[in-house]
């Protein structure tokens, strides 16, 4: 019998097509909680993942990079009637842009009805998303009763805003991820995102309005400089770290991960967050989301070497 996974991830895989800068577009993976649950396992946390996928080819690649990885998939469920998300990413002068294809996906049409309980129930952590909630009226349902069920067993929750409003408007992102938000133990939101869905652009302002919510963390990112930890009584802002960055997609996605890692593990948020920050880091120096996702030994000969603060 397996052991219960201490960090569970739920929301929508993506299959990625990356744009090199010859134009071409390379295969691979994506979608946020899934990111996550990569980053985390390769920090050697014990990871599992909660979603719908189609039976196709598509879903046949993620239940082989999970299994590769070293993520449980006893809770993901292939579905006939249903496709696997694909999204793109091209690359410009503004950065990188995101064009998805995941209307009617199966992880889209997943319910409250259709979550493990029992897995929850044994979670450490549960992390999800605002896109976890904004794919489908079905989905956010399903998020909100997977906190509450693991709430009530005693687990944490962890939540990324990821906002992407091509899926739902800033009036019902705002609404659904604040009412999340006050239900979560670990706030994950990104500068940007934050400053559309409170309003404010101050980040101490921000993190005090996340923890106001009844966060115990908050975690704000802030791209190039860096993170701002903030727990009731404490707050640090780490600086972010010198690369040579060439694609910052699932940057985010590495710093959760990473950061969760190192909370199972035993960390305070703060040290947590100097080594998400690293990760997050070491991330960016490839293409895609997965493939530059870095393993524990290349972080910690990063942090060694001078690239923490």
């Amino acid at each position: 019998m397996t052991m219960t996974p201490d960090i569970l991830c739920l929301g929508e895989p993506m299959l990625e097509f990356n744009q090199q800068p010859d134009g071409t577009y390379l295969p691979g993976h994506g979608g946020d909680t899934s990111n996550c649950a990569i980053a985390a396992a390769r920090q050697g946390a014990s990871v599992g993942y909660v979603t719908h996928i189609g039976a196709d080819t598509f879903g046949n690649s993620f239940m082989d990079l999970w299994k590769a990885e070293g993520i449980d998939t006893s809770t993901i469920t292939k579905v006939d009637h249903a496709h696997t998300g694909v999204y793109f990413v091209t690359h410009g002068s503004d950065g990188h842009e995101f064009s998805y294809f995941r209307a009617g996906s199966a992880s889209s049409l997943m319910g409250p009805d259709d979550l493990p309980k029992e897995t929850l129930k044994a979670a450490k952590i549960l992390h999800v998303s605002g896109i976890s909630q904004a794919i489908s009226a079905t989905a956010a349902d399903a998020v909100f009763r997977a906190i509450e069920i693991v709430k009530q067993a005693g687990g944490r929750v962890s939540y990324d805003t990821n906002l992407r409003l091509k899926l739902w408007p800033i009036e019902r992102a705002r609404a659904i991820t604040h009412t999340a938000m006050a239900q979560c133990d670990i706030a994950l939101p990104g500068l940007e995102d934050a400053e559309q869905l409170t309003g404010l652009s101050d980040p101490d302002d921000i993190a005090d309005f996340y923890l106001s919510l009844g966060a115990g963390i908050v975690a704000l990112t802030l791209g190039a400089a860096g993170t701002l930890v903030a727990t009731p009584d404490k707050r640090e802002r780490g600086q972010g770290r010198r690369v040579k960055a060439v694609d910052a997609t699932a940057a985010g996605d590495t710093f959760d991960g990473a950061f969760l890692a190192r909370i199972v593990a035993g960390d305070d948020p703060f040290k947590a967050a100097r080594y998400a920050n690293a990760a997050a880091a070491l991330s960016t120096q490839g293409y895609g989301a997965v493939a530059p996702m870095p393993r524990k030994d290349a972080v910690e000969a990063f942090l060694a070497e001078g690239g923490a603060t």
